[in-house]
């Protein structure tokens, strides 16, 4: 059985491309491997610095997470601050990991060019993200395109951290589910709480009814065919089964479809989907004393091999002097 880990970033609502391109996974991943999944509210603090906001993010990410079906009797879930052995393990790995390797991040040059005011946090990110991946023996990491050469980064780290001290830790491998690697906003580009562009898997019936249709779309004649390659087709074919999807391509394909009755079925559609969730995450929501020991176990539970490893890190550079 492999070890599967991801996490994800409390930086705001969560959104279908957090859901369609990882937590949908990692809910199917629970049932035939060991997966560990957490918050990593560590890395939120390169860019979150409202106390509040980064405690609500966290708390409601971890009922998200529950609602939609993480069961917390399969998986090891917890949330990242809660494992402090991981900011230890970042420093030894900081050791072996050269300037250039995280100048190359292209991730980071790509915040910057946002606007983003850079600090140390956010230039050694892909450091802390070696050390998640690391610290609890990974076998396969599934990531977006975007998060693609922070995994090639991490096992660079590890390499290297292998070849200077000996065999410690798993070298991990890339996991990119081509179908859902890249879920487009409202707006056409890549859906991303920095682009401003998202569809929050929760937000109230009327938001979401007017973010569903202002997705932009085209000004094809409705007497023409539409163009598939639209964030609207794209959106929509995440909730069809192959049947439908053909279905919904056969339509685009025939003169007289309108853009404004696509939206519709997509907003009741979504309505329909996540109604189930939506009830389960209200009540965790009003039950935080549930939810807290939940993470509390999953903490006890990552602290174990956690513990494991950078014991195995302290005692391959020479910290572990009395031994």
């Amino acid at each position: 059985m492999k070890r599967v880990l991801s996490g994800i970033q409390p930086s705001g609502q969560l959104h279908l491309g957090n859901y369609f391109g990882m937590m949908e996974r990692m809910i199917r991943y629970q049932e035939q491997n060991d997966l560990f999944c957490f918050i990593v509210n560590y890395h939120a603090l390169t860019t979150i610095f409202d106390r509040e906001k980064l405690k609500r993010n966290t708390f409601e990410a971890a009922c998200d997470f529950l609602a939609l079906g993480l069961d917390p009797d399969k998986v090891t879930f917890w949330v990242q601050g809660d494992v402090p052995q991981v900011t230890e393990l970042t420093w030894l790995l900081s050791n072996v990991t050269g300037m250039g390797l995280l100048e190359r991040a292209t991730s980071y040059k790509d915040k910057l060019a946002k606007g983003l005011t850079p600090n140390v946090g956010l230039f050694s990110y892909p450091i802390l993200m070696a050390a998640d991946i690391l610290c609890y023996g990974a076998d396969l990491v599934p990531v977006g395109k975007d998060q693609k050469q922070h995994l090639e980064m991490s096992r660079d780290i590890a390499l290297r951290f292998n070849k200077t001290y000996g065999e410690v830790f798993v070298i991990p491998e890339p996991e990119i589910e081509t179908t859902t690697q890249l879920v487009p906003g409202i707006d056409g580009q890549k859906m991303s709480k920095s682009y401003g562009n998202t569809i929050p898997l929760f937000a109230d019936e009327k938001t979401l009814k007017k973010l569903i249709m202002s997705i932009v779309t085209d000004s094809t004649p409705v007497d023409e065919p539409k163009d598939k390659n639209s964030p609207l087709f794209q959106i929509y074919s995440l909730f069809l089964n192959s049947e439908e999807r053909q279905k919904l391509s056969d339509r685009y394909d025939t003169p007289g479809l309108r853009y404004s009755e696509i939206k519709k079925e997509l907003y009741d559609r979504m309505i329909e989907y996540f109604g189930p969730y939506r009830d389960k995450r209200d009540y965790l929501i009003k039950h935080r004393d549930y939810v807290f020991e939940v993470l509390e176990q999953g903490a006890q539970k990552a602290a174990v091999v956690a513990d494991e490893y950078l014991q195995k890190a302290r005692e391959a550079v020479g910290l572990n002097y009395r031994s």
